[in-house]
């Protein structure tokens, strides 16, 4: 008989809403979901942002989010752990059940070595002593593909890139042993390189150990490679559920059909014009703290109404290059030219006119607004600081810009809380376009989405781009998207451009070894890619 680890009966998790200006509404966020997780096996919940994926995910732990009330039975080990008391659920949380968050970022502590984290909770519950528990530490560092194993732990949070932070956080989930991990988006932000062996280091975990999984992502091609069985959730709703075969090859629910199917944009390359609108000639850059350049002897060039992606693995220069073309960090040697007219170096040598034509979308929409601004500030702010404009002027272009990225004048007065990551950033384009740039560096917009949002922001930047004739500089690590949007490509490896033309020429073969790794690390949406993925990928 089937050992089940996890039985979740009849979950039901409602909070209380508080709408400025308005009375107090009874929210349901989860609505009658039921599942079980066998030992040993992996459970994929797949949906959008907002469908309840990692407030489920949470509730093994007797967790839920600011004021949320969790109903049903949760039951972990044959104990429902919603009837637990206080004590026992912290006897619960990192021992048997541990978490790894989408955000590494956010949950480290940067005062704390990395390895006094790493090892904290397996101390705390005593299930090792410091020495047997830095020494799995520095092996879960290996497996993990991290550098210098044995020093790793040394280093602080800010010491290492993101993706490196993510690894060390699935290093502190496994360094407990626990009987079931939950694994909420742990490689959104890394590159697909790296993606690969995280994907392996965790599905190789989960065999030796016989720990139970729950695989929080909205990628189906990710989940497909760990999960043997996949919960599609919508709107706090169970939608479907079956094997991961099932799912993937005949999904019965057209929700799940349309999961299935995201990414088919077609789009066709327009060969780049004679003259560029910005030409980046033999730069090199490096921080000042550091002897050595970062950028190594860069040139590319981006025609009007075109896009050219920056693609390449986390550390290899792209948001670097970025920081150079928008005067951020000052080149050491090449030259910049935009609309054939040298581009200073720095952001303070920049005109006015310069600062309005070349715009930047962040990639965290998040981070990137003033929480205490509403829409029609947010976006209003360029239209009043480039062209003057004030009052009823500036609100009815405000007004045009929310339809242009169909959102439409009912988001005007809304706060960014009120927004969904996808309304977020929609809201950052409008306000780049606000300014009427000649370019647009965008600097991984979708990656922090799902991709039903990501399909729907890179349609819309293709209309835009076709209707404003504006310049794309595309910073990606998904190579997915670069073949929906990009008309040429440069691929970087260690601060320099290994690969450059036009997209189908760069994507066709013979191909340099990295960028032939990188092709074969974007993940397929079948089962046992990821072992034919990896028997090339360390070759």
């Amino acid at each position: 008989m089937a050992d089940t680890l996890l039985d979740i009966r009849h979950l039901t998790i409602d909070a209380t809403a508080y709408p400025p200006g308005e009375a107090p509404q009874e929210i349901t966020i989860v609505d009658d979901v039921s599942f079980t997780l066998e030992r040993g096996k992996v459970l994929g919940l797949i949906g959008e942002s907002g469908a309840g994926k990692s407030t489920i995910g949470l509730s093994p732990a007797g967790y839920g989010r600011g004021g949320i009330r969790l109903s049903g039975e949760v039951w972990v080990n044959g104990r429902d752990i919603l009837k637990d008391t206080p004590k026992a659920l912290r006897q619960l949380r990192g021992k048997t059940v541990c978490y790894v968050a989408q955000s590494a970022a956010a949950a480290f502590n940067p005062a704390h070595t990395l390895m006094e984290q790493v090892i904290e909770t397996t101390l705390l519950h005593g299930l090792a002593t410091r020495q047997e528990a830095e020494a799995r530490a520095v092996e879960l560092f290996g497996q993990l593909g991290l550098p210098d194993p044995e020093h790793f732990g040394s280093r602080y949070p800010h010491q290492v890139s993101g993706g490196q932070l993510q690894r060390a956080m699935t290093a502190m989930a496994l360094c407990p042993k626990p009987d079931l991990i939950i694994f909420d988006e742990p490689t959104t932000a890394l590159d697909v390189t790296t993606q690969i062996d995280v994907l392996a280091a965790i599905k190789r975990a989960i065999h030796t150990t016989g720990v139970g999984a729950l695989y929080i992502t909205h990628d189906l091609a990710v989940v497909a490679q760990v999960a043997d069985d996949i919960l599609v959730l919508r709107q706090g709703e169970k939608v479907e559920m079956g094997s991961t075969a099932q799912i993937i090859e005949s999904p019965q629910e057209a929700y799940t059909q349309a999961l299935v199917a995201v990414r088919s944009i077609a789009h066709t390359p327009k060969p780049p014009s004679p003259t560029p609108l910005l030409a980046v000639e033999g730069v090199s850059a490096a921080y000042h703290q550091s002897g050595h350049n970062v950028l190594e002897t860069i040139s590319l060039s981006v025609s009007a109404g075109q896009t050219l992606a920056i693609v390449g693995e986390s550390g290899s220069g792209k948001s670097t290059l970025a920081r150079v073309i928008t005067g951020l960090l000052p080149p050491n040697r090449g030259q910049l030219h935009f609309a054939e007219t040298p581009l200073p170096h720095t952001l303070a040598e920049r005109s006015k006119e310069t600062l309005r034509e070349l715009q930047m979308i962040y990639q965290m929409a998040d981070v990137a607004m003033n929480p205490r601004h509403t829409v029609e500030t947010i976006i209003g702010r360029p239209l009043t600081f480039y062209f003057g404009l004030k009052g009823k002027a500036r609100r009815e272009r405000v007004i045009e810009l929310l339809d242009a990225i169909e959102l439409g004048e009912a988001f005007i007065d809304r706060y960014p809380a009120e927004l969904s990551g996808g309304q977020k950033q929609r809201v950052c384009i409008a306000r780049a376009l606000a300014a009427k740039p000649k370019l647009i560096i965008c600097d991984e917009v979708t990656s922090a989405l799902d991709p039903l949002v990501a399909d729907g922001i890179l349609k819309l930047l293709l209309r835009l781009q076709a209707q404003e004739n504006v310049a794309y500089l595309f910073i990606t690590h998904d190579l997915a998207t670069v073949k929906a949007i990009a008309d040429s490509i440069a691929v970087m490896h260690q601060g320099q451009v290994v690969r450059y033309g036009e997209r189908d020429t760069v994507l066709s073969p013979p191909f340099d070894a990295y960028t032939q790794k990188l092709l074969a690390s974007v993940p397929q949406m079948k089962q046992g890619w990821l072992e034919e993925a990896l028997t090339t990928h360390h070759d």
